[in-house]
């Protein structure tokens, strides 16, 4: 009978931790997604064909960027983080810089996750506030791309509707230009996008551009101190400080010009 019982409470225990095992598993099943649970994006975000179309205008224009004429990539988040489009100029991928798809995507994440409806804050906006000695500075090392989001799937789908990313949340935090929240007519920040391939500086106009020609640039207000949006900003001097607190490092006379004069020349749009 004691042997019997010994037996009984060993089969007894082994059922109890199977069924733990089981329920533990089950639970994970139910939080173990890809990263793409969330809240339905925006309808006022731009289809994948839109995102080209307005990247490859951009990357275009026969005003120039002020770099080096280069194709780009760029993704577009929503509100809660997911990826909803990637697209890249050029007649194939690998066309581009390949580290930029991840570098526009990580771009976006930042200048989603960093605007308000209240205020913009674009990744050139970033760079000088989280140098050694600046307010945030740690910044660039917090939140990481999820590299198993970044670099899974077929590379042929890149840049494409089946892109890996798409429907997943990418994560990261990028402190050069390139990257904008992205705004409707209500003024409501629905996600960002981010532009990569080219200098920083460049990829800010491209970026600034896109916006524009998606029609989701009813900016509230940003850091700049001349213009009050996120534009970048150029006040860094000799000595590496910033005025603002917001400065960008200058790639190119040209570049400067042209981004010093996008309110201007692409201003962003009023209710």
């Amino acid at each position: 009978m004691h042997g019997f019982l010994v037996i009984g409470r060993k089969a007894g225990l082994c059922l109890l931790a199977c069924g733990l095992v089981l329920s533990t598993a089950a639970c994970s099943g139910d939080d173990d997604d890809d990263g793409g649970i969330g809240p339905s994006g925006s309808a006022n975000l731009p289809t994948q064909a839109q995102l080209a179309a307005a990247l490859k205008t951009a990357q275009s224009d026969p005003a120039g960027n002020g770099g080096f004429g280069l194709n780009m990539w760029a993704t577009v988040v929503d509100r809660s983080g997911i990826v909803r489009a990637v697209a890249f100029t050029g007649a194939k991928e690998g066309d581009q810089w390949p580290a930029s798809r991840v570098i526009s995507a990580q771009k976006a994440n930042t200048a989603n996750s960093l605007s308000l409806t209240t205020l913009a804050l674009s990744t050139a906006n970033l760079f000088s506030a989280t140098q050694p000695g600046g307010s945030l500075f740690g910044l660039q090392e917090s939140n990481p791309v999820n590299t198993d989001v970044a670099y899974g799937g077929n590379a042929e789908a890149y840049g494409t509707t089946d892109d890996f990313m798409v429907g997943k949340r990418i994560g990261g935090v990028n402190v050069f230009g390139g990257g904008l929240a992205l705004y409707d007519a209500s003024g409501e920040v629905i996600g960002a996008v981010g532009v990569s391939g080219d200098s920083s500086c460049a990829d800010h106009n491209i970026a600034w551009k896109v916006r524009d020609g998606l029609v989701l640039d009813y900016v509230p207000g940003g850091v700049n101190p001349v213009s009050e949006d996120d534009n970048i900003v150029y006040d860094i001097d000799a000595n590496g400080n910033s005025a603002s607190g917001w400065g960008h490092p200058e790639c190119a006379d040209a570049a400067t010009a042209i981004g010093e004069q996008l309110p201007t020349t692409h201003p962003i749009s009023t209710p």
